[in-house]
């Protein structure tokens, strides 16, 4: 079966509606374009994320249900909560972009990752024009976990997250849904949903729903100080509730 995909002009920022893309493969909605920043901020604005692999054109992606967080309403697990207070685990926010970025594509077996050094790259430049952020986790000097993605208004659309240490992947979630609980974000988007995702309480919206609170949250700001570079706990200094 032939699949039929728009592809996208090189002179134009243009999507096509979301509501076109495929269900098979479900959320497949166009091809082609590049990875300029103007180009990548107009995809996220519109529910629309790039997922490809070494030797495919640029794929552009608006799958039929979107996994997000609700900060609001995340709660650790009680069991790693505990692990928390007996760690000596530090949490920063945008501290360590570039390597959190690197380390997500390094710690994947190479035909595993999207995170291609095109990606890489790209997102790395996001981070400098402060649109890419990313959350630390520490144990001494050493970077053990983390996660990256780009603000969207109220709205963190995260990219990819890394642990190689007990733990630190959901730390670093845990700690960013306080952040923003503290400084108005209000939708972490997961892009799609897996058993890790959900073992962590991640939830779905279909497609429309998603897109109706992202056109609500996306104009809205969170607090000016929410993206600083600063530590945002360590168990030493400060209980996480």
């Amino acid at each position: 079966m032939k699949i039929y995909l728009t592809e996208l002009s090189p002179n134009d920022l243009d999507f096509p509606p979301c509501h076109h893309a495929l269900s098979d493969p479900d959320g497949l909605l166009a091809m082609g374009g590049d990875l300029q920043p103007q180009r990548l901020l107009s995809a996220y604005h519109q529910g629309i994320f790039p997922w490809y692999s070494a030797n495919e054109p640029i794929l552009w992606w608006s799958p039929k249900n979107r996994a997000v967080f609700d900060p609001k309403t995340f709660k650790p697990a009680k069991s790693l909560k505990k692990f928390f207070r007996k760690s000596d685990y530090r949490v920063s926010i945008n501290r360590a972009t570039q390597l959190v970025i690197q380390q997500c594509a390094d710690t994947r077996p190479d035909n595993e990752t999207w995170i291609l050094p095109e990606m890489r790259r790209a997102y790395s430049h996001l981070a400098e024009l402060g649109h890419c952020h990313s959350v630390e986790v520490w144990q001494g000097e050493a970077l053990v976990g983390g996660l990256y993605g780009l603000a969207i208004g109220q709205v963190f659309c995260g990219e990819s997250m890394f642990s190689v240490a007990p733990n630190a992947s959901k730390i670093a979630l845990w700690h960013l849904c306080q952040h923003m609980l503290k400084h108005q974000g209000a939708l972490i988007d997961c892009q799609i949903m897996n058993d890790h995702l959900a073992s962590l309480g991640a939830i779905e919206l279909t497609r429309s729903d998603f897109l109706q609170q992202l056109s609500l949250l996306r104009s809205q700001p969170v607090s000016p100080e929410c993206y600083q570079p600063q530590w945002l706990c360590s168990p030493l200094s400060e209980e996480v509730t």
